[in-house]
């Protein structure tokens, strides 16, 4: 192939083709009209001398020509794009685009605050728009449409970036009225009745039966191998909710310790430790290959990475590790 016989723009196009596997989509994608994505697809196909994509039952399908060029085009295409962008790219001061991060509520609570006083002194015309997991699915993230995912993950595409954030353990909240207050021990923990909050992921997730009540996430999980199960007396898939239900005089409530850090100024709340060793979890954020080199992007990952160190090292600082964290 000599490559200046060929319109190297068009593999700009077999990216996002082979990405949406449709032809109007694309199109859109790349603002260009329907005629002209299938004029491209043509060329495409000319240049490389294969289908590239196939229409079958299922709709288009790539050939195996496609699926072995589409991870080779896109790392050269990435790779062109960081060469081309300028250190001047980006302006945090006069910088006004609006940056979209799927976040957790326990994400959102415990780590915006202080990535909002930084955006704040930094970037003072940037809009943060913050979706929860239920608004997106991992397509999107890895097509860029959102910019972060940061939640905690068990199973990401091989295909994202990922950074740790931070580690977490756990914390009961109870109103100290509670039975249990005086003797907070596994036995008391086990007889007290309890608010499931639950592990938030991509989607709606899967219903509530009694037979899955004991494998809910990390805190059921651990009771099963120990052994034990406890009583649910009420489920959320908001920690905020669950954390405010603590007020009840006869539910426990069993969240992360930074997400519990939040209703500590309560004096009707008492904090414990879990009676038992529960696996701390992990924050990460996760971010699409597409914007790895974008300089808006960088900026962005940076005062993350940022704002989860400094909260850390005010927790680290606190001489009480249950004590309300303020912004500052």
């Amino acid at each position: 192939m000599n490559i200046a016989r060929h319109d190297l723009n068009l593999l700009v196009y077999l990216d996002v083709l082979l990405r949406e596997r449709n032809v109007t989509r694309a199109a859109e994608r790349l603002n260009i009209s329907q005629p002209a994505m299938s004029n491209g697809l043509k060329r495409l196909r000319e240049m490389f001398h294969d289908p590239l994509l196939v229409r079958t039952s299922r709709g288009m399908e790539p050939t195996v020509r496609a699926l072995a060029l589409q991870p080779v085009i896109h790392q050269l295409l990435m790779g062109l794009e960081a060469t081309l962008q300028s250190d001047e790219d980006f302006d945090a001061q006069t910088e006004s685009r609006v940056f979209r991060i799927m976040a957790s509520d326990y994400a959102a609570s415990t780590l915006l605050p202080e990535l909002m006083r930084r955006i704040r002194d930094q970037a003072p015309h940037l809009v943060l728009d913050i979706m929860t997991p239920s608004d997106v699915d991992f397509r999107d993230v890895e097509e860029g449409k959102i910019d972060m995912a940061i939640n905690m993950f068990e199973d990401l595409p091989l295909s994202f970036y990922q950074k740790k954030l931070w580690h977490d353990d756990f914390r009961c909240l109870v109103h100290h009225q509670h039975p249990c207050v005086e003797n907070f021990t596994l036995e008391s923990y086990l007889a007290a009745d309890h608010v499931w909050v639950s592990k938030t992921g991509y989607g709606v997730g899967t219903g509530i039966s009694s037979k899955d009540m004991q494998k809910l996430g990390w805190v059921d999980r651990r009771l099963e191998q120990l052994g034990y199960a406890r009583k649910i007396k009420l489920f959320t898939r908001d920690y905020h909710v669950a954390m405010y239900l603590a007020l009840f005089r006869d539910l426990i409530v069993t969240v992360p310790a930074r997400a519990a850090r939040i209703y500590a100024p309560l004096p009707q709340l008492a904090i414990f430790k879990p009676p038992f060793d529960i696996p701390p979890i992990e924050l990460k954020m996760v971010w699409s290959p597409l914007l790895h080199h974008d300089r808006s992007h960088i900026w962005l990952r940076q005062q993350i990475s940022e704002a989860a160190e400094h909260i850390q090292e005010k927790i680290d600082a606190a001489k009480d590790m249950d004590k309300p964290l303020g912004l500052n």
